[in-house]
């Protein structure tokens, strides 16, 4: 395990010359090029730009979702693009937290279980404590065995932000945090983040189209049409 203080002050994420390019009928659609960006350990970045200027394929390349047509990219000194899909995903596990647009809770379990899974994945005995811990901590001690259909969309984020902390990733990617919530719990989730995010002296790498948001991020990085401006 790394410890948090090794990491301090160092490049956790370095792509160079990124790019994504996809066949399309019409030909070869670029959507990314040539992307250098050097991310320090416990850095907040905010990504913006118009839809479609290229901000969520971004994020999926950094995370090794998806791979690069061109260009490298190395996360915490691993190269991602040499990697197999499952050195990837093992790499995902050990360093990486995402909180996403659409909650993307599984329905059939409760939010206690939501937030355990990932650590009973990594075969943690503590899952069931270190849960309900975060889950007090994001203020929903008394929603723990409710089904996320009978949570709010907030309570539900809560859930995801919690499940997002509860392996202390090294790199959390929040990809438009708040776009399913109304400004009020928008904000909510939004101070939520930041202070957990500082708790845990994460590097945050957040999709916003809200100004405000990226604001409160150390850095903005702007994308247009799939180049950074």
């Amino acid at each position: 395990m790394h410890t948090h203080a090794d990491l301090a002050l160092k490049n956790i994420i370095v792509a160079e010359s990124l790019g994504k390019a996809v066949q399309t009928s019409e030909g070869v659609l670029h959507i990314l090029r040539s992307i250098h960006l050097c991310i320090k350990s416990g850095e907040s970045i905010a990504i913006i730009g118009e839809s479609g200027s290229g901000k969520s394929t971004l994020i999926s390349l950094l995370a090794g979702l998806d791979t690069p047509s061109s260009g490298t990219i190395r996360i915490n000194g691993h190269e991602l693009t040499t990697m197999s899909e499952d050195g990837r995903a093992a790499m995902r596990n050990e360093l990486i937290g995402f909180v996403f647009q659409s909650f993307q809770l599984l329905p059939s379990l409760t939010a206690l279980e939501n937030v355990m899974l990932p650590l009973e994945l990594g075969g943690d005995k503590q899952a069931k404590s270190l849960a309900t811990a975060l889950l007090t901590r994001v203020g929903l001690a008394h929603r723990l065995s409710h089904m996320p259909r009978q949570l709010s969309g907030g309570e539900q984020q809560r859930v995801a932000l919690a499940r997002a902390f509860v392996t202390r990733p090294v790199i959390l990617f929040a990809d438009e945090p708040t776009g399913n919530l109304d400004s009020k719990t928008g904000a909510t989730i939004i101070d939520l983040l930041f202070e957990l995010n500082q708790e845990n002296n994460t590097t945050l790498i957040l999709v916003t189209h809200d100004q405000a948001l990226a604001a409160r991020c150390q850095r903005t990085i702007k994308l247009d049409s799939g180049s950074m401006v």
